[in-house]
């Protein structure tokens, strides 16, 4: 199976972001950070931006990352604005199995996600009710970080245990580290500013897919 790709809007060009997506089509999914400046010490977009993009009848998947301390209470809102996937962390405040109930129950893909100081080990409960899991290769909270190849062996422990279940990587994903991701056993690669940081976006996204 081809490797997925799934564009960061968060390093996009928000003064033009109709046209920035347009030129992502060429990508599978379109990751969408959520950022409550609780969780993580930045703030970034909500549902209404989302559900404006969801407007745009584009092709790609409405990938929505919450970085947020109760993902719970948000669901519909991201519901309703056309997230297509879930993912919050493991670490958040609110039930985690309840949670990803909660998900499925509005037909949404469900997925989890840890920071890299979080033993993959505390996800292991949960893969059974799992679409996805994000292993996150930098602190979230910020574009444009370094890739943290310490965080490989967690994907490739999640590979051994679940061969079946997709992987996402996300955090100074690049030509150069998305192949370690991939060798370790990451099956979708999240990447801001090493698409929308190039000028021509879809030989980037190629670039990534190796």
């Amino acid at each position: 199976m081809a490797v997925l790709v799934a564009p960061s809007l968060l390093a996009a060009d928000f003064a033009n972001l109709q046209a920035q997506v347009k030129r992502v089509e060429d990508a599978d999914w379109l990751h969408l950070d959520v950022m409550d400046g609780h969780f993580v010490p930045n703030i970034s977009f909500g549902a209404p931006v989302i559900a404006a993009l969801h407007r745009l009848h584009t092709k790609l998947l409405f990938d929505v990352h919450l970085m947020i301390t109760h993902p719970l209470q948000y669901l519909d809102d991201f519901a309703k604005a056309g997230a297509e996937s879930i993912t919050f962390h493991v670490e958040c405040g609110d039930d985690v199995a309840a949670t990803l109930a909660a998900i499925h129950a509005r037909g949404l893909k469900a997925a989890l996600s840890l920071k890299p100081g979080t033993p993959v080990e505390t996800l292991f409960p949960y893969l059974d009710q799992l679409d996805m899991v994000l292993v996150m290769t930098v602190e979230p909270g910020f574009g444009g970080q370094k890739f943290m190849d310490d965080q490989l062996p967690k994907i490739a422990a999640l590979r051994a245990r679940c061969p079946a279940l997709c992987i996402q990587v996300d955090g100074g994903i690049t030509a150069e580290t998305a192949p370690l991701a991939v060798a370790a056993g990451a099956d979708c690669l999240v990447a801001g500013s090493a698409i929308f940081g190039e000028k021509d976006f879809r030989k980037a996204i190629e670039a990534l897919r190796g």
